[in-house]
């Protein structure tokens, strides 16, 4: 069944190739926000769906693009492994290739790696109507150029993904919760130190004076580590609702119209009003709720910006950081290479590619 929705959307691409016909690729539509609206015809990859292979003992899954991330996670779940990259679930129909797609990671992404770090290959069909493969399902296989980890973030302008194979992680043996009322300069300060000394942090997230914190390792690590914070503040447990409500950005903060979505260097200075933003990745990932333009502020600072708006996604454009001009040059050659005709997501990222 799945092969024929892949010769489908194989047949689909190929008509628009010939036509020149632009496409706009969907599945879930759950991240419709999150990039400039295409006006194209339709291609959907929602029914491209399932797991293909899943080897629990060599820590590796393929998976249909079109497969729902809850489905995903509810089977690593039942053998205890993770997506170590915490993606954002923004509804019940969020894919796993809406994910890839996006390459949004969620509050482990300091500890573990981001999601282009996870993706060990990619089936696609490219802009010429050509079926690739990249990658493979091992590391030792990734050799030459890693187109697989190109498409990650690429939001579909390089190609529609097909499937994805993820190196998962177990989940660890111990996980708790605290919340630490504290100043944010105390919060950075002793992030930095615990990370130095090694104690395993799993996410952390700081707001309204509070600093939150999940530690995650074998039972004495944490009981350990625990034993340290104790040491220097008072702590009180929390349970893994409030994670979810970062991951998934339900909390209440992400509700602003006027959100930004702002990386840096840990050790990079914070700008504008620090009681209107939201920290996490130990202070590196800064949601700021801003009416100002922060591209010119993040660019001063080594670091990038992007609009977010959640709650505001059928008017908004030009969300991500300008280029710089010999980076726009590449992204443009790539994007010859993949798509020669400029069909897939035509301006989705930017207005020039």
């Amino acid at each position: 069944m799945s092969n024929d929705i892949s010769n489908n959307l194989l047949k689909q691409i190929s008509i628009a190739f010939n036509d020149k016909t632009p496409l706009r690729i969907s599945a879930g539509n759950s991240k419709t926000f999150y990039g400039n609206h295409v006006n194209a015809q339709a291609i959907n990859t929602l029914e491209h769906k399932g797991i293909t292979e899943y080897q629990p003992s060599e820590l590796v899954v393929t998976v249909r693009s079109g497969t729902l991330l809850s489905e995903l996670e509810s089977e690593l779940k039942a053998n205890k492994q993770m997506l170590a990259f915490e993606p954002p679930q923004h509804s019940e129909e969020t894919t796993i290739g809406g994910i890839v797609a996006c390459g949004l990671s969620g509050p482990r992404r300091a500890a573990c790696g981001s999601v282009r770090d996870f993706v060990l290959g990619t089936t696609i069909i490219n802009g010429r109507a050509e079926k690739c493969r990249f990658g493979g399902q091992v590391m030792k296989n990734v050799a030459g150029y890693d187109a697989a980890r190109l498409m990650v973030g690429a939001q579909g302008t390089l190609g529609v993904l097909l499937d994805i194979s993820l190196k998962i992680l177990p989940v660890n043996e111990s996980e708790i919760s605290l919340k630490i009322n504290t100043e944010l300069s105390h919060a950075i300060k002793n992030l930095q130190q615990w990370t130095q000394q090694g104690l395993p942090v799993t996410a952390s997230c700081f707001f309204k004076n509070t600093l939150y914190l999940r530690l995650g390792s074998t039972h004495s690590a944490v009981k350990q580590s625990l034993n340290t914070i104790n040491n220097n503040f008072d702590t009180e447990e929390i349970d893994e609702a409030f994670w979810l409500s970062i991951k998934n950005q339900t909390h209440d903060f992400f509700t602003n119209a006027n959100l930004w979505r702002c990386s840096h260097q840990m050790a990079t200075r914070f700008y504008g009003d620090t009681d209107k933003q939201l920290l996490e990745w130990n202070g590196a990932l800064r949601w700021i709720n801003s009416e100002k333009d922060l591209y010119a502020t993040a660019d001063k600072h080594n670091g990038h910006a992007q609009r977010y708006p959640l709650t505001n996604s059928d008017e908004t454009t030009d969300i991500f950081q300008p280029l710089q001009p010999g980076v726009l040059k590449i992204h443009k050659r790539l994007k010859q290479a993949f798509d020669p005709e400029n069909i897939l997501n035509p301006g989705r990222l930017y207005a020039d590619l």
